[in-house]
């Protein structure tokens, strides 16, 4: 057995809790311990994470697809390594672990996110360098990393914490905000957007065919100013086969105010526009995705990009296994690209 497989395995092994997803997208869940010192950095680099991150309540989260993960890097000694949406911390774990003196950039925009791979990375010191915000926002000045690695998916920590409002299970203001210093709220969107707006994000982002007769019902009975207020009006608004289908009747709306709110998809697109300019020659860029709405980004991104090489004709998804100890991993599919040197292009 490898390193990166008995590394996979332990981490697989953790206790699993069930939470809600969006019907073709994973959750994962992982219990997790929560610091770590930066690199010494140049002018160009990003500013350094606030300290007090660190005490920020604990963040469950399992790594998806691990040993495909570390398998698409291409992993080498003392290589340098971006993670773009760092979670838990589970990726940058068997980065860290799996590649000798490798270094790891460690970015995520939730603050309980970020203190818990601070805590959990704590042990590889002045390896891990973290940086709070969105990835598109990075900027790595002079820095060329021989892989980058971004899972897209939503945690069970972001589901259950009471005040983050994503859940459709539970009472909690309308805040859906992945990042808690944007000012955009679901509450907004929800309360002050236009009946076509609000049809159309539903229909875009959550692929929801019911849009247009939800988003007349929303404007009608506004104001919302929690999760379970909004759920109420979406189900007495719906056929009953519908209300009782194999989804809940919220699932759509509430995947597509998420989008809204953290505006995923533009960010998603610009990050996959700039990323592959950060990598080495040689150098991988791993993408997990969690619906069809991203797969297609990521998939047509690499496709379109002059300076990356497709590794995956076909995307990667979780093998039996792991499905079977973690059922939220079932639509999880991680696309490779490499990039090419520029003397080829």
């Amino acid at each position: 057995m490898t390193v990166i497989d008995a590394l996979s395995l332990e981490m697989l092994e953790v206790e699993m809790f069930e939470v809600e997803g969006i019907e073709g997208e994973g959750i994962e869940v992982e219990a997790v311990e929560l610091e770590a010192r930066s690199f010494p950095r140049s002018e160009a680099d990003p500013p350094p994470v606030c300290s007090d991150l660190v005490s920020q309540p604990p963040f469950h989260h399992v790594s998806v697809l691990l040993p495909e993960v570390l398998e698409g890097l291409n992993l080498k000694p003392r290589g340098r390594y971006l993670d773009a949406t760092v979670g838990g911390g589970g990726h940058s774990q068997g980065i860290l672990e799996g590649a000798v003196e490798s270094q790891v950039w460690a970015i995520d925009q939730d603050p309980a996110a970020l203190g818990a791979a601070q805590e959990r990375l704590h042990p590889y010191g002045d390896r891990v360098q973290f940086w709070h915000g969105n990835f598109q926002e990075f900027a790595p000045g002079s820095l060329c990393f021989d892989g980058i690695v971004a899972d897209l998916g939503v945690s069970s920590t972001q589901f259950d914490q009471g005040d983050r409002g994503f859940s459709f299970r539970q009472e909690a203001p309308l805040d859906m905000r992945m990042n808690p210093q944007q000012p955009l709220t679901a509450e907004t969107i929800v309360n002050t957007w236009a009946e076509k707006d609000l049809a159309q994000i539903f229909f875009e982002y959550g692929e929801e065919r019911l849009s247009r007769r939800i988003a007349r019902q929303v404007v009608q009975e506004r104001p919302f100013h929690t999760t379970l207020e909004l759920v109420e009006t979406i189900r007495g608004c719906v056929p009953a086969a519908y209300r009782n289908g194999r989804i809940h009747p919220a699932t759509r709306v509430f995947q597509a105010l998420r989008i809204a709110v953290n505006a995923e998809l533009t960010v998603l697109d610009r990050f996959l526009a700039v990323a592959p300019q950060w990598l080495a020659p040689g150098g991988r860029l791993v993408v997990i995705s969690f619906h069809s709405l991203e797969d297609r980004r990521v998939k047509y991104a690499f496709r379109d990009s002059p300076v990356l090489k497709i590794i995956t004709k076909k995307p990667i998804v979780p093998t039996r296994e792991e499905t079977r100890k973690n059922s939220r991993a079932r639509s999880a599919k991680l696309r490779i690209g490499e990039r090419i040197d520029d003397r080829t292009v």
